[in-house]
C-alpha cells in the first residue's frame, strides 16, 4: 500500500500527468451525462432543421413549437441517460407571429431575407418545460429562443450537442481496444516469454505477421469477417493494436522469469500459471499500463479514421470523426469551426492519453 501511495503521489506531481487526467475525467463525466446537459437531449442529436444548416458559432433563432401528432412513449431515467429522449414537439423556425382569433400566423424562416407565412391552430401547439412562454389572447404561446453556440451543420444539427454525445464513442472504442489488446497481448506475451522455444517462435512469428500489415487495412480485413456495425468496429481496432502489448510484455518476462523469487517458485514446486500470473505478472505491470494509455489514444486517432473514411460509426450516430467528414468542406468556406471543434476535441483527448502515458512512464521508471 505504501508503495501505491508513493506512486500516486508522485504521479499528482507531474504537471502533465494531472492535466490528462482533469481531461480524461471531464471526458468521462460528460459522456455519462450527455443527454442531460447537451442542448439537444434527441437520440443521436439528431434534431434536423436544414432550414439554419451551415451557422456559425453563436447562431441565435427563435423557434415555434408544435405538437407532434403522435407522442414519444414516456422513458425511464436510464433510457434517457443511455439513449436521449424523442422530441415531443416539432421546432419550426420563424422570425415572427402574431394572433389571429384561434390560430398563430408565423413568418417561418427559409433563409436570410426569405420567409414563408403559415398559419397554425392554437390546439397544434406543444408546451416545452422551459422554453419562452408568451402569453396570448388563447393562451402561452410556445415559443423558443435557442443559441447554437459552436453553429449547426449541414442539415441544419447542433455541432456543440453532436460533439458532447460523440465523446462516449471515443471513450468506448478506446475502452473496448485496450481490453482486447491487453488481454490478447499480455497473454500471448507471457507465453512467448516464459516458455521459450516453439512458443516463443510461433507467438513472434504472428506478431511479424500482423506488424507487417497496415493498420487500416488490417483492420478492414477483420471487419469483412465480422460485418459493419457499431461494435465490430471496437473489435477490429483491438485486434490490431495487441502487438506492441504481446512484445513489451515478452520482453518483460523474460527479463525476470531467472529471478530468484521465480527459482524459489519452482523450487517449491508451483504450477506454471500460478508461476507465470500470480508472482511474474503482476510485477512487470508498470510497461504495461504505459502501452495501454498510448493504445488508448491510438484507437480514438484510428476510430476517427475510420468514421471518416465512412466505414466507422455510421450516421445518424454522433462521432468526431464522422463530423469532420460531414463538414470538412466548410473548411476553406466561411464556417470552417464545423470541422475544426470535433478535431480539437480529439487532439484534446489524444493528448490527454499520451501525457498520463508519460507521467506513468517516468512515475513507474519504465523503459522499453
Amino acid at each position: 500500500m505504501k508503495g501505491k501511495r508513493n506512486i500516486a503521489q508522485r504521479l499528482l506531481r507531474n504537471k502533465g500527468a494531472i492535466f490528462g487526467l482533469f481531461v480524461i475525467g471531464a471526458a468521462f463525466v460528460v459522456a455519462v451525462i450527455a443527454y442531460f446537459v447537451a442542448p439537444d437531449h434527441s437520440p443521436d442529436a439528431n434534431r434536423i432543421m436544414v432550414e439554419i444548416g451551415g451557422r456559425k458559432p453563436g447562431y441565435r433563432q427563435r423557434f415555434l413549437l408544435i405538437r407532434k401528432q403522435q407522442q414519444p412513449q414516456p422513458v425511464s431515467f436510464f433510457h434517457q441517460l443511455l439513449y436521449g429522449r424523442e422530441d415531443t414537439c416539432d421546432y419550426l423556425p420563424i422570425n415572427s407571429y402574431i394572433i389571429q382569433g384561434d390560430s398563430v400566423v408565423v413568418e417561418k424562416f427559409i433563409d436570410e431575407g426569405v420567409a414563408e407565412r403559415r398559419s397554425f391552430s392554437l390546439d397544434q401547439l406543444g408546451i416545452t418545460p422551459g422554453g419562452l412562454q408568451t402569453a396570448g389572447p388563447a393562451g402561452p404561446i410556445p415559443v423558443k429562443t435557442q443559441t447554437f453556440w459552436l453553429g449547426t451543420d449541414k442539415y441544419g444539427r447542433d455541432i456543440l450537442s453532436r460533439l458532447l454525445i460523440g465523446v462516449r464513442v471515443s471513450l468506448a472504442v478506446g475502452m473496448v481496444t485496450v481490453l482486447l489488446s491487453l488481454s490478447v497481448g499480455v497473454l500471448l506475451g507471457a507465453l512467448a516469454g516464459y516458455f521459450r522455444g516453439r512458443v516463443d517462435e510461433i507467438i513472434l512469428w504472428l506478431v511479424n505477421v500482423i506488424w507487417s500489415i497496415p493498420t487500416l487495412l488490417l483492420v478492414f480485413a477483420i471487419m469483412l469477417v465480422l460485418g459493419k456495425g457499431f461494435w465490430q468496429v471496437f473489435v477490429a481496432i483491438g485486434l490490431t493494436l495487441w502487438v506492441n502489448v504481446a512484445r513489451i510484455v515478452r520482453g518483460q518476462v523474460l527479463a525476470v522469469r531467472e529471478r530468484e523469487y521465480v527459482e524459489a517458485a519452482r523450487a517449491l514446486g508451483y504450477s506454471h500459471s500460478r508461476i507465470l500470473f500470480r508472482h511474474i505478472l503482476p510485477n512487470i505491470m508498470g510497461p504495461v499500463w504505459v502501452v495501454a494509455a498510448s493504445n488508448f489514444a491510438s484507437a480514438i486517432v484510428i476510430e476517427a479514421g475510420l468514421s471518416f473514411l465512412g466505414v466507422g460509426v455510421q450516421p445518424p450516430q454522433p462521432s468526431w470523426g464522422l463530423m469532420i467528414k460531414e463538414n470538412y468542406n466548410f473548411i476553406i468556406t466561411h464556417n470552417p469551426i464545423l470541422a475544426l471543434a470535433p478535431g480539437l476535441a480529439i487532439m484534446f483527448l489524444v493528448l490527454a492519453f499520451n501525457l498520463l502515458g508519460n507521467g506513468l512512464r517516468d512515475v513507474l521508471d519504465v523503459r522499453v
